[in-house]
């Protein structure tokens, strides 16, 4: 039985086969603790978490010094967020967020208010961006941190961070971005915010290892550990560290930092000279073919700027898991919460404006290293052919039961 074609790249990606063999000897031969400084198997496993460290810093146009391992971008935003927010209470008690943020920061947001924090949650345009103009006109004297991640998970609607720097620096607040679905696939530079957060199995790395960006450039940023143990990672996050996480996600920022220049990686003979230019190409054609295909598509954000990989479509006259059921052959998510079979639209694509109903005809698409042509024509084919089976199926059901389609 073939699998089906997978278009789910943002919910995580395949281990690169480059970076699986560089972790593989850290689960045997090269065990060493990197804590244990008095012999050659902790010293080998120090020299690899350093350069993996060097890698991921060189990814972000960070320093090294500035990396703080951690099991994820979940527990990156919060020690962000908390860390800072427990570190500097006595600058201000005012945290600024946006709607459509990935939910570790809303919750930790929301923690903190239970505390006595005060949080401003801005709205966003139809098109999923937050104005700088409506993030200045929220910071308050007692503002001490802002929180606007670079890229929707959902959307993959990409927010102006340059320009949202400029206002929140200029205030004296400080700026931390959840850039965990934009590492890898546009260019992020760490120093246009204070704390950064990323994930290794966003970027062909492996699940189970992120790292947080603490800038010290342009100020050193002071947050509060959240775990406390040994002291690793200069005491702000104690516990023995996950070296070959680390390792693979060190590899997978050196091998993501050369395909966003050239492509080295054999994917169907493309003939584009980086994986984001591929990856728009991917997209747009799967959006062209399906806009060609079923009438009244709609693309939630398309009037933004967008990662090069992401489509959130919204599907008239069908539900989203009527559409997934039906089209068996591609491996898509809905871009509806709809937890429980409430058929509810997610808090991201209802701070956008959609309904419920909106929201749950809504699926999100998102291509990948090893997303071939073929597989994208495919894949829009099969959707298509998909929408197609399930509207009539409803028309059909409507004219069999008229009275009980109005009610």
């Amino acid at each position: 039985m073939s699998r089906p074609i997978y278009l789910d790249y943002n919910a995580t990606t395949p281990v690169d086969p480059r970076v699986l063999e560089v972790m593989l000897p850290f689960f045997g031969v090269r065990y060493g603790n990197p804590s244990s400084k008095r012999h050659a198997y902790g010293w080998e496993a120090d020299e690899a978490v350093t350069i993996a460290r060097e890698h991921l810093a060189a990814l972000l146009h960070a320093e090294p010094v500035e990396i703080l391992f951690t099991s994820g971008a979940t527990e990156a935003a919060n020690l962000a967020i908390k860390g800072y927010a427990l570190a500097n209470a006595s600058r201000g008690r005012h945290l600024v967020t946006v709607a459509t943020e990935h939910k570790a920061v809303l919750e930790s947001c929301k923690s903190l208010a239970r505390r006595g924090w005060d949080v401003t949650i801005l709205p966003v345009a139809a098109d999923g961006t937050v104005s700088p103009s409506e993030v200045a006109a929220a910071l308050r004297p007692d503002t001490v941190l802002v929180a606007v991640m670079w890229a929707n998970n959902e959307t993959g609607v990409l927010h102006d961070i340059e320009a949202i720097s400029r206002v929140v620096r200029a205030h004296g607040a400080a700026l931390f971005s959840d850039a965990t679905q934009a590492v890898g696939k546009v260019p992020v530079d760490a120093g246009l915010v204070d704390l950064l957060a990323c994930s290794g199995h966003k970027l062909y790395g492996p699940k189970g290892v992120g790292a947080l960006y603490v800038g010290r450039r342009d100020r050193r940023v002071r947050i509060t550990p959240l775990v406390e143990g040994g002291g690793q990672e200069n005491g702000l996050r104690g516990g023995t560290l996950n070296v070959p996480g680390i390792v693979g996600l060190g590899e997978a920022a050196r091998v993501a930092a050369l395909e966003m220049t050239v492509a080295p990686f054999p994917v169907a003979g493309s003939a584009f000279s980086s994986e984001p230019a591929r990856f728009a190409a991917l997209r747009d054609a799967i959006e062209t073919r399906l806009r060609d295909a079923v009438p009244g598509l709609r693309v939630n954000g398309g009037g933004a700027g967008r990662l090069p990989n992401t489509s959130s479509l919204l599907f008239p006259g069908v539900t989203s898991a009527d559409l997934l059921a039906e089209a068996r052959g591609v491996a898509l998510s809905t871009g509806s919460a709809c937890s429980s079979g409430t058929g509810t639209a997610s808090h991201a694509l209802k701070a956008m404006g959609l309904s419920d109903a909106e929201g749950s005809s809504t699926v999100r698409l998102s291509v990948g290293r090893f997303t071939t042509d073929d597989e994208a024509a495919q894949a829009a084919d099969e959707i298509a052919r998909a929408w197609e089976t399930v509207t009539s199926r409803r028309a059909v059901r409507r004219a069999a039961h008229p009275a009980a389609t109005q009610a």
